[in-house]
C-alpha cells in the first residue's frame, strides 16, 4: 500500500495503529488490520477505562502488536499528531469513535495528509443500530460484517441525509479454523458459550446454567463445557454483574462431565460437536466452520436477548429439544447474507475493503473528517460525548487532559499505574459485588 503520510514505514510495511477499549474489540481491530494490510507494522493502543483488558485477556486473544500502550483519548490524538500512520483502526464503543473522529478533524481541519480512518463492529449488531452507526459516521471506512449489515447501515445513513459512501461490506475477521470433524475417539462435546450481559437477571442466568447441568446429567457420555469470556474481576466489552463462576458455586448437583473453560474460542471450537448460546457472536464462528449450532429460545426470541437476529437461520432451538438429540440445520441463504461461508468465498470477503483502502491511501490528500454529528446537528448530545473523552466541542483536548511526556520519574509513573489499577479493581468489585447487593436490598 503506498504510504500517504511523511516518514519512512518500518521495512516498507504499512503503518497501522489500532485503538481498542476491550479484549474483544482488540481482537476485532487487530485482526481487521491484518486482513486489510497483511504486510503491516502494528502499533496497538488500549483506551484506558473500565474494560481495559488484562495481560491474561490479551494473551487469550492471541494477536500481538509490535508495540502496545495504554492511553487516554487525548493522548492517542497527540500520538496521531506526532507519528505518521497510514491507517488507524478504531475498535471502540460508538461514543469513543465519535470523539476520536472529532479529534482528528481538529488535527486536520483542511484537506491534507492524514491516516485513513477505519471503524466497524465487533460482532452481531442487534441493538442501538442508528445510535451506534451515527456515532461512527465520519470514518473513511465503516466496515459491515455482512451484506445484511451493509444494507442496514446504508439505509440508516441515507435516511438521515448522511453520506453512506464509507459503508463497506466485509466479514468478521476472526472466522476461520478447521472445518467441523465429528467426534471420533474423543467424547461428544457440547459447549455453552456464555455472554457477560445476556441474559441479565440472576433467575435467567441460573436457569440456563441449571439446564446445562441437566443436559450433562442426561448425557453422562458427553462432555459439557461452559465457555466463559472473563474471570471474576475482569471486564470485557459488556459489564458482567453476575458471573457464571459465582452462580455455579451455589448450584447443587453439578456433574463431573461439566467443566468451566476459558481460552481462545477457536481452540474450543476445535473440539466442539454442538455449540449452544443465547446470541453470542461465537455462533457465527461455529456456523462458519460447519459446527452444529443452537441459538436458545428458552427465554423467548426477544430483541433484549439478541437472538431475534437469528430468525430465519434455522438454528433456533430449546434445551428440551437439544436434550432429545435435536441438531439444528442452518439455512444456506441466511448464512450467505450474514457473511458466513464455509465453502471458500470468505477468503475474498475483504477484497473490496482492501481496494478502497488502497485507493484512499494513493490520494495526495484526504478531506477533513466530516462526522454527521456536529454542534449544529446534535447540540444537546455531542458535547457530552466529547466531554466523556476529555475533549471540548472543538475536538481539542480539555485543559490538563494530556500530561507532559517528560519530567516524571519511573517511581512516580509506577505509583500512578498502581493507583489506576487499584481504582479499576475497586470499580469492578463495586459492579460485581456491591451493586447487586444494593439492588437486592432495594427490593426488600
Amino acid at each position: 500500500m503506498p504510504a500517504r503520510t511523511s516518514g519512512e514505514s518500518p521495512r516498507g510495511k504499512t503503518r497501522v495503529a489500532v485503538l481498542a477499549d476491550s479484549d474483544t474489540r482488540w481482537k476485532w481491530g487487530a485482526l481487521t488490520a491484518h486482513r486489510l494490510a497483511p504486510d503491516l507494522h502494528l502499533t496497538g493502543f488500549l483506551l484506558r477505562g473500565r474494560a481495559t483488558p488484562t495481560p491474561r485477556q490479551l494473551g487469550e486473544v492471541g494477536v500481538r502488536a509490535d508495540r502496545l500502550t495504554e492511553v487516554t483519548c487525548p493522548e492517542f490524538l497527540a500520538e496521531l499528531e506526532r507519528e505518521p500512520y497510514d491507517v488507524v483502526v478504531l475498535a471502540l464503543v460508538g461514543g469513543a469513535v465519535q470523539a476520536v473522529l472529532h479529534g482528528a478533524r481538529a488535527l486536520w481541519p483542511e484537506p491534507g495528509e492524514r491516516p485513513v480512518l477505519v471503524t466497524g463492529y465487533v460482532g452481531v449488531v442487534y441493538e442501538k443500530l442508528a445510535d451506534g452507526l451515527l456515532l461512527r459516521h465520519g470514518a473513511d471506512l465503516v466496515l459491515a460484517n455482512s451484506r445484511h449489515d451493509a444494507d442496514r447501515f446504508r439505509a440508516v445513513y441515507e435516511g438521515v441525509g448522511a453520506d453512506a459512501a464509507a459503508v463497506t461490506e466485509t466479514a468478521l475477521p476472526f472466522l476461520g479454523g478447521a472445518p467441523y470433524d465429528a467426534a471420533g475417539d474423543r467424547p461428544y462435546t457440547v459447549v455453552f458459550a456464555a455472554q457477560p450481559s445476556v441474559p441479565e437477571s440472576r433467575a435467567d442466568r441460573t436457569y440456563l446454567l441449571r439446564r446445562a447441568v441437566e443436559h450433562a446429567r442426561r448425557h453422562p457420555d458427553r462432555e459439557v463445557l461452559l465457555k466463559l469470556r472473563s474471570k471474576p474481576g475482569e471486564h470485557t466489552t459488556h459489564l458482567e454483574e453476575l458471573p457464571y463462576q459465582k452462580l455455579v458455586e451455589k448450584l447443587p448437583g453439578t456433574t463431573a462431565n461439566l467443566r468451566l473453560v476459558y481460552g481462545n474460542m477457536g481452540e474450543v471450537l476445535d473440539r466442539t460437536d454442538l455449540l449452544v448460546t443465547v446470541s453470542s457472536t461465537a455462533a457465527l464462528e461455529s456456523l462458519h466452520r460447519g459446527v452444529p449450532t443452537a441459538v436458545l429460545t428458552d427465554l423467548g426470541v426477544r430483541e433484549a436477548l439478541g437472538n431475534h437476529h437469528f430468525v430465519g437461520s434455522g438454528c433456533l432451538a430449546s434445551w428440551d429439544q437439544l436434550d432429545e438429540g435435536h441438531r439444528p440445520k442452518p439455512d444456506p441463504d441466511w448464512l450467505a447474507r450474514q457473511g458466513v461461508a464455509a465453502d471458500g468465498p470468505y477468503e475474498r470477503a475483504f477484497d473490496t475493503a482492501r481496494e478502497r483502502l488502497a485507493a484512499l491511501a494513493a490520494l495526495p490528500e484526504l478531506p477533513a473528517p466530516a462526522p454527521y454529528y456536529t454542534c449544529a446537528t446534535a447540540p444537546g448530545y455531542l458535547p457530552g460525548i466529547l466531554a466523556r473523552q476529555h475533549l471540548g466541542t472543538d475536538g481539542r483536548p480539555l485543559p490538563g487532559a494530556v500530561r507532559p511526556a517528560t519530567g516524571e520519574s519511573r517511581l512516580r509513573r509506577a505509583a500512578r499505574s498502581w493507583l489506576r489499577d487499584a481504582a479499576r479493581g475497586a470499580y469492578r468489585q463495586g459492579v460485581q459485588r456491591v451493586a447487586p447487593v444494593i439492588r437486592r436490598m432495594g427490593d426488600l
